[in-house]
């Protein structure tokens, strides 16, 4: 209901202003969920084995770089941050410019594109952030989240700002392509 609403004020006149503040909210979480996960390391020394009374010790680190699905979540985020830096930059600078035919469409797209990039790489990221949280026992493979406690908490905050951004990206989404039902109506202008 409250998307049906952005809608309709978004083929209204406030529509610039609407798309804006959705592109200005949706630009905030994805880079935020790129930068906590690019800065996502935690480095933990463990006794491994004893000789004697003397511990083997071992250190250990886990950065986001090891697994490629954090890596394509982070570039993707960053992707998404960038395409709606241009687009705030171009509806604050663009001058008072009409978007009609293959400019409306181009950028309702873009929009589909990015949503579409944005949720393959916040579902890619879930599903690893699930094995290290609960690990697999068929594959045999470790949950890592009972040692490295701060990383896994780091990587949930960027899936959560990211499943923000999928969800605002969506919004944007409908209203690009709802501005495509009305043309005439929607113009980029920096007085409102």
């Amino acid at each position: 209901m409250a998307v049906a609403k952005l809608v309709l004020a978004a083929t209204s006149g406030k529509s610039s202003k609407i798309l804006l503040g959705l592109r200005v909210l949706a630009f905030l979480a994805t880079l935020s969920a790129a930068i906590v996960m690019g800065l996502n390391k935690e480095t933990k020394t463990f006794v491994v084995g004893n000789v004697g009374n003397t511990p083997i010790k071992a250190t250990f680190t886990a950065k986001f770089q090891h697994t490629p699905a954090f890596v394509y979540f982070v570039v993707a985020n960053a992707m998404v941050s960038f395409h709606n830096l241009l687009m705030i930059a171009l509806q604050l600078f663009g001058g008072k410019t009409e978007l009609t035919g293959f400019r409306l469409l181009s950028i309702a797209i873009l929009d589909m594109l990015n949503v579409t990039l944005l949720s393959a790489a916040a579902n890619a990221a879930g599903f690893m952030a699930e094995v290290g949280k609960n690990g697999n026992k068929h594959a045999r493979w470790d949950k890592i989240c009972d040692r490295f406690a701060t990383y896994c908490d780091h990587g949930a905050g960027a899936l959560i700002a990211a499943f923000a951004g999928v969800v605002l990206m969506l919004i944007i989404s409908a209203v690009s392509i709802s501005r495509l039902v009305q043309p005439n109506k929607c113009s980029i202008s920096t007085t409102a």
